[in-house]
C-alpha cells in the first residue's frame, strides 16, 4: 500500500505548505485508513475494500485528553502552532462525535493557543449532514475539497467508496454562503484504463464555474507532493498551476498556488 498512516491521535506540529506550523488531530483509526473516498493521489494509500462496520475511532475523551496534554507541552516549550488541524488517516468528519470534538478543540485552543486557527481538511462528503455542516461553520479554516469540474472526472480522481452525486455536492458547498475555503489538487495520468486530467480547458472552465457559484474565501491550488497509490500520476508544474490560478482570479476568485 502506497503512502503512510498516522499512528497517534495528536501528531506534530509539522510544517505545512498551506497552514504554517500545524498540530495534527487524527480522528480516524490508528492502524488503517477510514474514508468515504478512494482518491487516486491519497498519501494514505487505498481505502480498504471492506471497511470495518465498527471502526475503532479514538473517543471524544481521548482526543480531548491527548490534545490538552500536547498543548500544555507546547506552551512550556514556547512552540505554539499556527493551526490545529483535523487531518490524518482518512475523512475526519466521519467521526461520530465530530461536532462535539470541534467544541472541545475550540475551548482548548482558546485556553492554550488563542492565535491558532482551528482547521479541517475535508473531502466534502459529509457536509449534507446537519450536525457536520453546523460544526464546520464554527471553524476558522473550513477547507473543503473540489478537484474536478465534471462528474466523470470527480469519479475518476476522488473515486467515492459509496456513490456521491456530484451536482448535489456542489449544491451543498453553495449552502456555506462563502464561509469556506476550497482545496483543489491538479494532476494527469491514467486510472482503470481511462485518462485522468483535470487541467484541460473544459475541466478548468467547469471547475471555475462551480467556484463562482460557491464563492469561497480562498481557493488553494496544489500539485502532488508525496507518493500516490496510482503510480503513473504526473505532478503539474508551478507555471501551469499559476495559469489555472490566473483564470480563476479573472473570474473573481481569490487563489493561492502551492508547489
Amino acid at each position: 500500500m502506497s503512502g503512510f498512516l498516522f499512528n497517534d491521535v495528536i501528531f506534530g506540529p509539522v510544517r505545512s505548505r498551506r497552514l504554517g506550523l500545524s498540530l495534527g488531530i487524527n480522528l480516524l483509526p490508528l492502524h488503517s485508513k477510514y474514508c468515504s473516498f478512494n482518491c487516486i493521489y491519497c498519501e494514505c494509500g487505498w481505502t480498504p475494500p471492506n471497511q470495518a462496520d465498527h471502526p475503532e475511532f479514538p473517543s471524544r475523551a481521548e482526543v480531548r485528553f491527548f490534545l490538552e496534554q500536547r498543548l500544555q507541552q507546547l506552551v512550556v516549550e514556547n512552540y505554539l502552532p499556527d493551526a490545529l488541524t483535523y487531518a490524518g488517516n482518512g475523512e475526519p468528519t466521519l467521526h461520530p462525535e465530530f461536532a462535539a470534538i470541534v467544541d472541545d478543540t475550540l475551548g482548548l485552543r482558546n485556553k492554550f493557543a488563542p492565535d491558532a486557527k482551528v482547521t479541517v481538511l475535508s473531502n466534502s462528503s459529509m457536509i449534507h449532514v446537519p450536525s457536520i455542516f453546523q460544526a464546520l461553520q464554527k471553524l476558522d479554516h473550513n477547507i473543503l475539497k473540489l478537484d474536478a469540474g465534471s462528474e466523470k472526472m470527480f469519479n475518476l480522481i476522488n473515486n467515492p467508496v459509496t456513490p456521491v452525486q456530484f451536482a448535489g455536492l456542489i449544491e451543498n458547498l453553495k449552502l456555506f454562503r462563502g464561509n469556506l475555503m476550497i482545496q483543489s489538487m491538479f494532476l494527469r495520468g491514467n486510472f482503470k484504463g481511462q485518462t485522468v486530467d483535470n487541467t484541460t480547458k473544459e475541466e478548468v472552465d467547469a471547475w471555475i464555474g462551480h467556484l463562482v457559484e460557491i464563492n469561497p474565501k480562498l481557493v488553494m491550488i496544489y500539485p502532488i507532493a508525496r507518493a500516490t497509490p496510482v503510480h503513473n500520476l504526473e505532478k503539474i508544474d508551478l507555471q501551469e498551476l499559476e495559469e489555472i490560478g490566473v483564470k480563476a482570479q479573472q473570474a473573481g476568485i481569490k487563489v493561492q498556488v502551492y508547489q
